[in-house]
Protein backbone atom coordinates (compact mmCIF):
# COMPACT_ATOMS: atom_id res chain seq x y z
CA UNK A 1 0.00 0.00 0.00
CA UNK A 2 0.95 3.26 -0.90
CA UNK A 3 1.90 6.18 1.81
CA UNK A 4 -0.64 8.95 1.21
CA UNK A 5 -1.94 11.15 3.62
CA UNK A 6 -5.93 9.87 4.63
CA UNK A 7 -8.55 12.15 4.08
CA UNK A 8 -9.44 14.62 6.26
CA UNK A 9 -12.24 13.23 8.89
CA UNK A 10 -15.07 15.73 8.56
CA UNK A 11 -16.08 17.29 11.66
CA UNK A 12 -17.58 15.52 14.59
CA UNK A 13 -21.40 15.09 14.82
CA UNK A 14 -23.39 15.52 17.74
CA UNK A 15 -25.73 13.23 18.70
CA UNK A 16 -25.28 9.63 19.93
CA UNK A 17 -24.48 8.36 16.79
CA UNK A 18 -21.27 10.13 16.71
CA UNK A 19 -17.46 8.67 16.71
CA UNK A 20 -14.73 10.82 17.59
CA UNK A 21 -13.30 10.49 13.54
CA UNK A 22 -16.82 11.97 12.49
CA UNK A 23 -17.13 9.12 10.82
CA UNK A 24 -21.00 6.44 10.99
CA UNK A 25 -20.02 3.56 13.55
CA UNK A 26 -20.34 1.37 10.92
CA UNK A 27 -17.56 3.23 8.77
CA UNK A 28 -15.46 3.31 12.24
CA UNK A 29 -15.90 -0.29 12.80
CA UNK A 30 -14.84 -0.65 8.63
CA UNK A 31 -12.06 1.51 9.57
CA UNK A 32 -10.20 0.02 12.14
CA UNK A 33 -10.96 -4.00 11.32
CA UNK A 34 -9.17 -2.83 8.12
CA UNK A 35 -5.98 -1.26 10.03
CA UNK A 36 -6.23 -4.40 12.34
CA UNK A 37 -6.19 -6.11 8.83
CA UNK A 38 -3.27 -4.20 7.26
CA UNK A 39 -0.78 -4.59 10.51
CA UNK A 40 -1.46 -8.49 10.30
CA UNK A 41 0.20 -8.43 6.71
CA UNK A 42 2.92 -6.13 8.21
CA UNK A 43 3.67 -8.11 11.49
CA UNK A 44 2.31 -11.99 10.54
CA UNK A 45 4.82 -12.83 13.77
CA UNK A 46 3.75 -10.44 16.22
CA UNK A 47 3.72 -12.33 19.31
CA UNK A 48 4.45 -11.20 22.92
CA UNK A 49 7.74 -9.60 23.23
CA UNK A 50 8.52 -11.07 26.97
CA UNK A 51 10.71 -14.71 26.88
CA UNK A 52 8.97 -16.78 29.07
CA UNK A 53 8.55 -20.65 29.40
CA UNK A 54 5.46 -21.04 31.10
CA UNK A 55 2.19 -18.67 33.10
CA UNK A 56 4.54 -18.09 35.84
CA UNK A 57 7.37 -16.58 34.04
CA UNK A 58 4.91 -14.59 31.84
CA UNK A 59 2.88 -13.12 35.09
CA UNK A 60 6.84 -12.24 36.52
CA UNK A 61 7.68 -11.20 33.60
CA UNK A 62 4.49 -9.11 33.15
CA UNK A 63 4.85 -7.64 36.36
CA UNK A 64 8.26 -6.63 35.91
CA UNK A 65 7.79 -4.89 32.49
CA UNK A 66 6.04 -1.84 34.16
CA UNK A 67 8.16 1.34 33.72
CA UNK A 68 10.85 -0.30 31.85
CA UNK A 69 11.27 -1.96 28.57
CA UNK A 70 11.15 -5.77 27.53
CA UNK A 71 14.11 -5.79 26.31
CA UNK A 72 15.44 -5.31 29.88
CA UNK A 73 13.07 -7.87 31.60
CA UNK A 74 14.46 -10.08 29.08
CA UNK A 75 18.04 -9.45 29.97
CA UNK A 76 17.02 -9.76 33.51
CA UNK A 77 14.80 -12.88 34.02
CA UNK A 78 17.13 -15.54 33.34
CA UNK A 79 19.23 -14.82 35.99
CA UNK A 80 15.79 -14.95 38.00
CA UNK A 81 14.08 -17.97 36.99
CA UNK A 82 17.37 -20.10 37.23
CA UNK A 83 17.78 -19.44 40.67
CA UNK A 84 14.01 -19.47 41.57
CA UNK A 85 11.79 -21.96 38.69
CA UNK A 86 8.58 -21.91 40.42
CA UNK A 87 6.33 -19.72 42.59
CA UNK A 88 7.60 -21.82 45.98
CA UNK A 89 11.00 -21.03 45.23
CA UNK A 90 9.99 -17.55 44.94
CA UNK A 91 8.08 -17.56 47.73
CA UNK A 92 10.44 -18.69 49.95
CA UNK A 93 13.44 -16.09 48.61
CA UNK A 94 15.80 -13.69 50.42
CA UNK A 95 14.24 -10.28 48.98
CA UNK A 96 17.85 -9.00 49.27
CA UNK A 97 18.80 -11.17 46.74
CA UNK A 98 15.98 -10.58 44.23
CA UNK A 99 16.41 -6.70 44.91
CA UNK A 100 20.37 -7.49 43.31
CA UNK A 101 19.16 -9.48 40.34
CA UNK A 102 16.44 -7.30 39.59
CA UNK A 103 18.22 -4.07 40.45
CA UNK A 104 18.47 -3.23 36.24
CA UNK A 105 14.30 -3.49 36.23
CA UNK A 106 14.48 -0.04 38.35
CA UNK A 107 11.58 0.04 41.12
CA UNK A 108 13.86 -3.50 42.04
CA UNK A 109 12.31 -2.54 45.83
CA UNK A 110 8.56 -2.41 44.86
CA UNK A 111 9.26 -5.29 41.90
CA UNK A 112 10.74 -7.84 44.69
CA UNK A 113 7.73 -6.75 46.65
CA UNK A 114 5.34 -7.77 44.20
CA UNK A 115 7.09 -10.98 42.20
CA UNK A 116 7.26 -12.50 45.96
CA UNK A 117 4.11 -11.77 47.07
CA UNK A 118 2.18 -12.69 44.05
CA UNK A 119 4.56 -16.09 44.40
CA UNK A 120 3.37 -16.47 47.86
CA UNK A 121 0.01 -15.85 47.00
CA UNK A 122 0.13 -18.63 43.99
CA UNK A 123 1.40 -20.82 46.59
CA UNK A 124 -0.96 -20.30 49.39
CA UNK A 125 -4.47 -19.46 46.99
CA UNK A 126 -3.77 -21.56 43.46
CA UNK A 127 -1.96 -24.57 44.65
CA UNK A 128 1.33 -22.87 43.26
CA UNK A 129 -0.40 -22.38 39.55
CA UNK A 130 -1.19 -19.22 37.99
CA UNK A 131 -4.91 -19.05 37.76
CA UNK A 132 -6.68 -19.16 34.32
CA UNK A 133 -9.68 -16.59 35.32
CA UNK A 134 -8.83 -12.28 35.43
CA UNK A 135 -10.72 -12.47 38.54
CA UNK A 136 -8.29 -14.36 39.98
CA UNK A 137 -5.48 -12.85 38.35
CA UNK A 138 -6.11 -9.49 39.60
CA UNK A 139 -5.86 -10.36 43.16
CA UNK A 140 -2.30 -10.89 42.84
CA UNK A 141 -0.19 -8.35 43.96
CA UNK A 142 1.39 -6.21 41.35
CA UNK A 143 -1.30 -7.57 38.40
CA UNK A 144 -3.77 -5.43 37.36
CA UNK A 145 -6.07 -6.13 34.45
CA UNK A 146 -3.13 -5.09 31.81
CA UNK A 147 -1.25 -7.60 32.89
CA UNK A 148 -4.15 -10.12 33.51
CA UNK A 149 -4.90 -9.99 29.82
CA UNK A 150 -1.32 -10.17 28.54
CA UNK A 151 -1.20 -13.72 30.48
CA UNK A 152 -5.00 -14.62 29.40
CA UNK A 153 -4.13 -14.04 26.03
CA UNK A 154 -0.76 -15.25 25.90
CA UNK A 155 -0.91 -18.36 28.67
CA UNK A 156 -4.09 -19.55 28.17
CA UNK A 157 -5.14 -18.75 24.87
CA UNK A 158 -7.98 -16.75 25.99
CA UNK A 159 -8.92 -13.22 24.47
CA UNK A 160 -8.07 -9.85 25.62
CA UNK A 161 -7.06 -6.55 24.90
CA UNK A 162 -4.17 -5.09 26.02
CA UNK A 163 -3.95 -1.28 26.72
CA UNK A 164 -0.58 0.16 27.59
CA UNK A 165 0.64 2.97 26.35
CA UNK A 166 1.25 2.26 23.19
CA UNK A 167 -2.74 0.53 22.26
CA UNK A 168 -3.69 4.04 24.14
CA UNK A 169 -1.85 6.55 22.26
CA UNK A 170 -2.36 4.49 18.32
CA UNK A 171 -6.27 4.11 19.27
CA UNK A 172 -6.76 7.62 20.23
CA UNK A 173 -4.87 8.83 17.24
CA UNK A 174 -6.59 6.95 14.89
CA UNK A 175 -9.76 7.57 16.51
CA UNK A 176 -11.44 4.54 17.28
CA UNK A 177 -11.88 6.30 21.01
CA UNK A 178 -11.57 9.46 22.56
CA UNK A 179 -11.73 7.62 26.15
CA UNK A 180 -8.42 8.03 28.24
CA UNK A 181 -9.02 5.75 31.08
CA UNK A 182 -7.74 1.90 30.26
CA UNK A 183 -11.38 0.34 30.88
CA UNK A 184 -12.68 2.21 29.29
CA UNK A 185 -10.45 2.12 25.82
CA UNK A 186 -10.26 -1.37 26.08
CA UNK A 187 -14.52 -1.83 26.35
CA UNK A 188 -14.48 1.00 23.24
CA UNK A 189 -12.27 -0.80 21.31
CA UNK A 190 -13.13 -4.40 22.43
CA UNK A 191 -16.86 -2.97 21.14
CA UNK A 192 -14.98 -2.72 17.50
CA UNK A 193 -13.67 -6.47 17.04
CA UNK A 194 -14.64 -9.89 17.42
CA UNK A 195 -13.63 -11.18 20.73
CA UNK A 196 -11.78 -13.43 18.95
CA UNK A 197 -9.23 -10.90 17.26
CA UNK A 198 -8.50 -8.85 20.81
CA UNK A 199 -5.29 -11.19 21.38
CA UNK A 200 -3.66 -10.40 18.14
CA UNK A 201 -5.45 -6.92 17.78
CA UNK A 202 -3.14 -6.23 21.04
CA UNK A 203 0.46 -7.47 19.26
CA UNK A 204 -0.26 -5.66 15.94
CA UNK A 205 -1.19 -2.14 17.61
CA UNK A 206 1.62 -2.27 20.54
CA UNK A 207 4.31 -3.27 17.28
CA UNK A 208 3.02 -0.58 15.65
CA UNK A 209 3.74 1.36 18.09
CA UNK A 210 7.09 0.39 18.95
CA UNK A 211 8.62 0.13 15.55
CA UNK A 212 6.69 3.46 13.38
CA UNK A 213 4.07 5.29 15.00
CA UNK A 214 5.92 6.49 17.99
CA UNK A 215 5.22 8.53 20.96
CA UNK A 216 7.71 11.67 19.57
CA UNK A 217 7.88 11.75 16.11
CA UNK A 218 5.84 9.16 14.64
CA UNK A 219 7.38 8.13 11.03
CA UNK A 220 4.01 8.98 8.99
CA UNK A 221 6.05 8.51 5.81
CA UNK A 222 7.53 4.67 6.50
CA UNK A 223 4.05 3.75 7.61
CA UNK A 224 1.82 1.13 5.94
CA UNK A 225 -1.70 2.82 6.83
CA UNK A 226 -1.11 6.35 6.39
CA UNK A 227 -4.06 6.38 4.40
CA UNK A 228 -6.34 5.09 7.06
CA UNK A 229 -4.71 7.43 9.10
CA UNK A 230 -6.51 10.79 10.26
CA UNK A 231 -3.49 11.86 12.49
CA UNK A 232 -1.00 11.24 8.92
CA UNK A 233 1.25 14.28 9.33
CA UNK A 234 1.91 14.55 13.04
CA UNK A 235 5.41 13.03 12.67
CA UNK A 236 7.62 12.80 9.81
CA UNK A 237 5.99 12.37 6.36
CA UNK A 238 8.91 12.16 4.01
CA UNK A 239 9.35 8.50 3.26
CA UNK A 240 13.55 8.62 3.36
CA UNK A 241 13.23 11.07 7.03
CA UNK A 242 10.75 8.58 8.34
CA UNK A 243 12.89 5.40 7.28
CA UNK A 244 15.76 5.97 9.76
CA UNK A 245 13.24 6.59 12.28
CA UNK A 246 11.87 2.81 11.90
CA UNK A 247 13.02 0.55 15.13
CA UNK A 248 13.91 -3.05 15.68
CA UNK A 249 13.19 -5.46 12.59
CA UNK A 250 11.71 -2.85 10.44
CA UNK A 251 15.11 -0.59 10.94
CA UNK A 252 17.15 -3.88 11.04
CA UNK A 253 17.74 -3.62 14.81
CA UNK A 254 17.54 -6.43 17.24
CA UNK A 255 14.45 -6.52 18.41
CA UNK A 256 13.06 -6.94 22.31
CA UNK A 257 13.49 -10.75 22.82
CA UNK A 258 16.59 -12.73 23.23
CA UNK A 259 14.89 -16.43 22.67
CA UNK A 260 12.27 -15.16 19.92
CA UNK A 261 9.63 -17.86 18.45
CA UNK A 262 11.02 -19.09 14.82
CA UNK A 263 8.30 -17.18 12.70
CA UNK A 264 10.13 -13.94 13.79
CA UNK A 265 13.65 -15.16 13.08
CA UNK A 266 12.39 -16.58 9.21
CA UNK A 267 11.48 -13.22 8.59
CA UNK A 268 14.08 -11.64 9.62
CA UNK A 269 14.36 -10.30 12.98
CA UNK A 270 17.06 -10.17 15.12
CA UNK A 271 17.53 -11.77 18.89
CA UNK A 272 18.12 -9.37 21.52
CA UNK A 273 21.85 -9.18 23.16
CA UNK A 274 22.05 -10.99 26.45
CA UNK A 275 22.64 -8.55 29.73
CA UNK A 276 26.13 -7.07 29.77
CA UNK A 277 26.77 -7.86 26.05
CA UNK A 278 27.89 -4.74 23.70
Amino acid sequence: MKNAPAKKAPAKRSGSGATPSGESHTALVRRARRINRELAEVYPYAHPELDFENPFQLVVATVLSAQTTDLRVNQTTPALFAKYPTPEDLAAADPAEVEEILRPCGFFRAKTRSVIGLSKALVEDFGGEVPGRLEDLVKLPGVGRKTAFVVLGNAFGRPGITVDTHFQRLVRRWKWTEETEPDKIEAAVGALFPKKDWTDLSHHVIWHGRRICHARKPACGACPIAPLCPSYGEGETDPEKARKLLKYEKGGFPGQRLNPPQSYLDAGGIPAPPLGAG
